[in-house]
């Protein structure tokens, strides 16, 4: 496997890890009554190639779940950035893969 592809394999795992655990330090944070992390910044860490991470630890940690946004949101930025990779796929020839 070559390098560009380990790379890029580690920033998604890296990121939607993150976006796991973000969900559930907030849900910790929640419980707690401390200061929570932004919703803008649970969106960001989805949106940036984390949103499976994002979406499990939401339904996983039970958090957010009742707000429309984050059940809708979260599964559409997974179907989005899928079409993004699809797209890509088909425009760029990728000699890595």
């Amino acid at each position: 496997m070559k390098l560009s592809l380990l790379l890029i394999l580690f920033y998604f795992l890296a990121v939607n890890c993150l976006g796991f655990a973000t969900m559930g330090i907030d849900k910790h944070r929640a419980r707690r009554h401390a200061y929570r992390i932004p919703e803008a910044t649970l969106f960001l860490f989805a949106f940036i190639g984390g949103s499976i991470g994002s979406t499990i630890g939401m339904y996983s940690f039970h958090h957010k779940t009742r707000h429309w946004y984050f059940v809708v949101g979260m599964p559409l930025i997974i179907v989005l950035q899928g079409l993004l990779i699809y797209g890509l796929t088909k425009v760029v020839d990728f000699k890595f893969m």
